[in-house]
């Protein structure tokens, strides 16, 4: 049996779900962990999303704390005071001078951005656009039904359907997204309660508004340059505060079952 604890394991990506990944197995004592994403993240559920201590220095989520690293012996540093080590490499330059056992590349870009089988002992990906078998060794299912954390070990996950899944009867309807390309300046916050056609924020000149009743969830930065059509921000009708900060039962499912696939493969 291989001891967990020594596993060293490299999240690429640290938004909401590689954040539920990084936390579900911080909770099962696979603690070494380390996170890459870009300096400027556009984490929309930023309240449970670790990428957030690239701006604050460190940042928790459910309990959990992460802090910024900018080299490698700051991540051994961070991993000795039992923190999660975020770093804002999106050339992945840290995961080569670690030498992860376990990879995962929780980037959710419904495409592969370069990794690679050989990167670690077992490389994971989530969601579409990777071959298990073939860019890596297992793939997560990440669509909301039926097999929703399904670890499959040959083929594909479900190609992306291009529709929220479903909160209350509502799909496309709770999303903001960038009317254009630009600035996003915030007008809200998330937790902030709010109305059909009420101001959200903008960009460039134009309003983004809410399509229904209920809470700000998720919302990315204020001032963070976006793309027209960019996910921005996530109303969720059930208006429940609590749900703003804490994991969600998709970011949890997938989480438990990166942790499966890593158990299947290091706990022989």
């Amino acid at each position: 049996m291989t001891n967990l604890r020594d596993l060293t394991i490299v999240i690429k990506g640290a938004g909401e779900m590689a954040s539920g990944v990084a936390w579900r197995l911080y909770m099962a004592n696979l603690r070494r962990i380390l996170m890459l994403d870009i300096a400027a993240p556009l984490a929309v559920r930023r309240a449970v999303s670790f990428c957030e201590a690239l701006h604050a220095g460190s940042y928790s989520v459910e309990g959990v704390s992460a802090e910024k690293v900018a080299a490698v012996d700051e991540v051994y540093a961070s991993w000795e005071r039992g923190r999660i080590a975020v770093a804002a490499d999106p050339q992945w330059h840290l995961l080569e001078q670690t030498s992860p056992q376990v990879v995962v590349d929780a980037i959710l870009a419904k495409k592969n951005l370069g990794t690679r089988l050989n990167e670690a002992e077992l490389v994971i990906a989530l969601g579409p656009g990777f071959y298990a078998g073939d860019d890596v060794h297992m793939v997560i299912e990440t669509n909301r039904g039926h097999d929703l954390g399904r670890v499959i070990t040959s083929g594909t996950a479900q190609p992306n359907t291009g529709t929220p899944g479903s909160i209350a009867g509502y799909t496309q309807e709770r999303v903001l997204r960038a009317p254009a390309a630009g600035q996003f300046v915030a007008t809200k916050a998330i937790g902030d309660i709010v109305g059909v056609n009420e101001t959200i924020g903008t960009i460039a000149d134009l309003k983004v508004c809410s399509q229904i009743d209920g809470v700000v969830r998720g919302l990315i930065r204020s001032g963070v340059p976006v793309t027209q059509g960019l996910k921005i921000g996530d109303v969720d009708p059930r208006g429940q505060l609590k749900y703003c900060d804490t994991i969600s039962e998709k970011a949890r499912a997938i989480g438990g079952s990166v942790l499966e696939a890593v158990l299947r493969v290091f706990n022989q």
